[in-house]
């Protein structure tokens, strides 16, 4: 399998420029994947931009590369969204790598009211650097040419004031419609569509009824009740293939 580097984003790629990997990605390549003078790998800018590069030089502190071809990646027009409910036992960290995996835009963590963890001030700085890191690993992985940005933590009742600039829908096994049954077609394609996902209990009856009360789509995923780590991710792949982004 081809590895994947992330450059500066605001460091450009041409045919035939050298670019160096330093720092992390330099020890990653030398020390794990064992890259050797003549390899071939890919580097991005974790803005669309992908190009081939081999290896001139290898070092635990940096990699010299010379860029060989270069292809630039349009993003998904409208844009999915994410707004994951912090969950214990690291499923909300399992639903933003896999959301990575299968594609998405932007992350949002969110404070729900059964939310059994929680992120006070120190807390929430570290839970998005985390966060950022996860997904950006999980983007390497998965080869896939845009960085999704983590955003600082949020609310549902944010959410519900930002949906005017935004499709916002919130899954619950409570719902009528299913993601299926959402009407998305003709929706501007400026307008990010925000997939929000509660924590472990649910969303509480406060928020159910907020959320009906502002007209949100409320949607469900099936007959069952999904687990936190698993329900974002397969909404995103439901949204992505009606889409047709694939």
């Amino acid at each position: 399998m081809a590895h994947l580097y992330f450059i500066d984003p605001f460091q450009r790629l041409i045919a035939g420029e050298k670019v160096e990997l330093s720092g992390a990605e330099a020890r990653h390549a030398a020390k794990a994947a064992r890259l050797r003078v003549g390899e071939k790998v890919l580097i991005g800018n974790g803005r669309g931009v992908l190009a081939t590069a081999e290896a001139t030089e290898v070092s635990a502190e940096s990699v010299a590369l010379v860029v060989l071809d270069v292809s630039h990646t349009k993003g998904w027009q409208p844009e999915l969204w994410l707004a994951q409910s912090l969950a214990k036992s690291g499923r909300d960290e399992q639903a933003i790598e896999q959301a990575t995996e299968v594609g998405v835009d932007r992350i949002i963590p969110l404070h729900a009211q059964r939310s059994v963890v929680r992120w006070d001030l120190d807390k929430a700085t570290r839970g998005v650097e985390r966060w950022q890191k996860i997904v950006t690993e999980a983007s390497k992985q998965a080869l896939q040419p845009r960085v999704a940005s983590v955003e600082p933590v949020s609310t549902i009742e944010a959410l519900i004031e930002r949906s005017v600039e935004c499709q916002l829908i919130v899954l619950d096994h409570r719902a009528q419609a299913t993601v299926l049954d959402v009407p998305i077609d003709g929706l501007p394609e400026a307008l990010p569509i925000v997939v929000a996902v509660g924590p472990e209990g649910g969303w509480s009856d406060q928020e159910f009824d907020a959320l009906s009360t502002a007209g949100i789509s409320l949607a469900k995923l099936g007959p069952g009740v999904l687990r936190a780590s698993s329900a974002g991710p397969i909404a995103l792949a439901l949204l992505h293939a009606r889409l047709r982004h694939w």
